[in-house]
C-alpha cells in the first residue's frame, strides 16, 4: 500500500479527539439537513407543477390557446430573487430634496432635451393625437427606465408566477400572470423576449400587463404592440395611457410655490382640494414670480418634505400622474422633468 503523504491526511488524522469528534458531528447535521432539505424541496417543486396545472386549466378556460400555454409554461419556474426582493423592499428614507437629486440629475435632463430632439417628428405626431406634450412622454419615459437603458431583466412569467404562487399578493399576481398570457398569445411578444422588472413591470414605459392589454398601442401599424423595442409604440402607449385616464391637453400639472412666513401648514396641508383663489388669498405665491393660469380653478396643495422645504400647487393633471405611480415623490419628479424638457 502507498504511503499518505503529510499533506494528505484523511480528514480527522492529526486532530486532538474533541475537535474529531466535532467534525464528525458538523458532518453528520450536514447530511441529516440535506436529508431533510431534499425531499422539502422535492415536495415544493411538485406543489408547484401542481399549481402550475392549474393556472393552465384556468387560462384554457379564459380562451388562451393550447399551444401558447405549452410554448410560455412548460418548464417554467420559481425565481428565488423575486421573492427575495419582495420581502426586503427598501423603506422610504429618503427627502424629496435626496429622491430630486438622485433621480432627475443634471445629466438626465440633458439626455432628455437630446432625445426629445433626435425623436421631435415622431413625438410631436404622437403629441398632437393624445393630447399629451413630447415633453411629458419623454419624461415618463427618462424616470421609468433612463430612456430604455434598464428595463429589467427577468422573465415575467416566471416573476408573476413566483408572486402568485407565493400567497402574499397571490390574487393580484396570478390575474396579471394570466393578462400576461393573453398578450403572448395575441403574438405581441415571444415568452422568452417577454422581460420586465422583478414585479413584472414590463418595457421601457413598465407596464404592467393589465395596463398593456388597456393602454398598450400599436402606432407603427405592425400587428405588435412593441413596448419592448419599438419606440413609436413606446410613445404612443405612454400618451394613450395618460389621455385615456383623464389627461388635460396641454394645462400644466402644477407649479412650485412660495409660502408666507405665517402660512399655517399644520392646518393648510390637510386642506385637500381648494380653488386657486382660495389658496393666493392665504398668500401663496408661484416661485418664480410669474401669475398663476386663469383657466385653473382649483388646486391641492403639496408639501413632500414640510414646509421648510419644496411646496407645490398641483391641478387636474397630476392626479393622472398619480394613476401612472401612487407616489408623490414621482409625480413631482416627472412634472418637474417635463417643464424642463418644455412641456406640462
Amino acid at each position: 500500500m502507498r504511503q499518505q503523504s503529510a499533506g494528505h491526511q484523511p480528514p480527522c488524522q492529526g486532530l486532538n479527539a474533541p475537535m474529531a469528534q466535532a467534525l464528525r458531528l458538523y458532518a453528520f447535521l450536514g447530511m441529516l439537513l440535506s436529508a431533510v432539505w431534499c425531499p422539502l424541496a422535492v415536495a415544493q417543486q411538485r406543489d408547484f407543477i401542481a399549481w402550475l396545472q392549474d393556472v393552465r386549466a384556468e387560462a384554457m378556460r379564459l380562451g388562451v390557446r393550447p399551444q401558447t400555454l405549452d410554448s410560455a409554461l412548460t418548464g417554467l419556474q420559481p425565481v428565488p430573487r423575486v421573492i427575495e426582493l419582495d420581502r426586503k423592499q427598501p423603506d422610504d428614507t429618503l427627502t424629496y430634496a435626496q429622491y430630486l437629486d438622485r433621480i432627475l440629475p443634471a445629466s438626465r435632463v440633458q439626455k432628455g432635451l437630446r432625445l426629445l430632439q433626435e425623436h421631435r417628428g415622431r413625438l410631436q405626431e404622437i403629441g398632437t393625437k393624445y393630447g399629451v406634450s413630447p415633453g411629458m412622454i419623454v419624461a415618463l419615459w427618462g424616470i421609468e427606465t433612463d430612456f430604455g437603458r434598464a428595463t429589467g431583466n427577468f422573465p415575467v412569467l416566471a416573476s408573476l408566477a413566483t408572486l402568485a404562487y407565493d400567497g402574499r399578493r397571490s390574487a393580484f399576481f396570478r390575474g396579471e400572470l394570466f393578462n400576461a398570457l393573453r398578450i403572448v398569445d395575441a403574438g405581441h411578444i415571444r415568452p422568452e423576449a417577454m422581460t420586465g422588472s422583478w414585479a413584472g413591470a414590463m418595457g421601457q414605459n413598465q407596464f404592467m400587463p393589465s395596463s398593456f392589454l388597456q393602454y398598450a398601442v400599436d402606432h407603427d401599424g405592425d400587428g405588435r404592440k412593441d413596448i419592448w423595442s419599438t419606440l413609436v409604440d413606446v410613445f404612443a402607449s405612454t400618451a394613450n395611457y395618460l389621455a385615456s385616464s383623464g389627461w388635460r391637453g396641454r394645462e400644466p400639472w402644477g407649479h412650485r410655490v412660495a409660502l408666507p412666513a405665517d402660512f399655517d401648514v399644520a392646518r393648510q396641508k390637510e386642506a385637500g382640494e381648494q380653488t386657486l383663489a382660495a389658496w393666493q388669498a392665504l398668500g401663496i405665491r408661484r416661485l418664480d414670480g410669474q401669475a398663476f393660469p386663469a383657466d385653473i380653478t382649483s388646486a391641492t396643495l403639496v408639501l413632500p418634505g414640510g414646509a421648510t422645504s419644496y411646496a407645490f400647487l398641483v391641478y387636474a393633471n397630476y392626479q393622472v400622474l398619480l394613476k401612472w405611480n401612487r407616489s408623490n415623490y414621482f409625480a413631482l419628479t416627472v412634472g418637474q422633468f417635463a417643464d424642463k424638457l418644455g412641456g406640462p
